[in-house]
């Protein structure tokens, strides 16, 4: 009986966690294209010894180091991006969008932060360093992260220069990077991949566990 029940506890789990990273009816219809299918990483680039296909998520392991960075096999110009994450304590890593696979993609494309904005480490940093913000552009409003080690539900459409980011159905970003960057950046940095109008998504380590899944995709262009 226990082997019974271990058995169908286990498949319950599997069903569960499998169920997670489908399309639904609606997106399906609406064109959206799954990135992850719950069991490996095909489609994807990169570091995949810091990540790893776990249990219906892509897995961010500090044992590894938790660093590097995981990119989509296909570039992408304009683009709705859904994702789930769930964050640890301290946990920082970013979203990089229109990047290419080479260099600092919050510099030579663009990077969304993921951040534990509650954490006593990040308590003094810049207004456009907290999660969901274009990193050094366009900062994000703050306090609609749900506590740690709860499931978020993030969505980011880009369009042109424009970047909306929505998290937990709270609209955190909507703006205009041209528009943004025109008289210099808040960072007082140069960012080049402002510019790009395609490029690779990612994500980026910055040796922190967390955990990604449900991640899809709808191309614009």
């Amino acid at each position: 009986m226990k082997r019974l029940a271990l058995f169908l506890a286990i498949a319950a789990f599997s069903t569960a966690s499998f169920a997670q990273n489908k399309l639904t009816k609606e997106e399906k219809k609406d064109g959206y294209m799954l990135l992850f299918n719950g069991k490996d990483l095909s489609g994807w680039v990169g570091n995949k010894q810091d990540y790893v296909a776990e249990n219906g998520t892509i897995a961010v392991k500090t044992d590894a180091g938790g660093s590097g960075n995981l990119y989509t096999e296909k570039e992408y110009g304009d683009f709705i991006f859904r994702f789930e994450f769930k964050l640890t304590p301290d946990a920082n890593n970013g979203l990089g969008i229109r990047t290419p696979l080479e260099g600092d993609a919050a510099y030579v494309g663009m990077e969304l932060q993921i951040l534990d904005n509650t954490a006593e480490m990040y308590s003094k940093l810049q207004p456009y360093q907290y999660h969901g913000s274009v990193y050094g552009v366009i900062p994000a409003k703050k306090g609609f992260l749900k506590p740690v080690g709860e499931w978020n539900y993030e969505e980011v459409e880009v369009k042109g220069n424009k970047v909306k980011v929505t998290l937990n159905g709270e609209v955190i970003v909507d703006g205009d990077i041209a528009e943004a960057s025109k008289d210099g950046t808040m960072d007082h940095k140069e960012h080049p991949g402002l510019k790009n109008k395609k490029g690779y998504i990612g994500f980026l380590g910055h040796g922190s566990e967390l955990y990604f899944r449900s991640i899809r995709i709808k191309e614009l262009d």
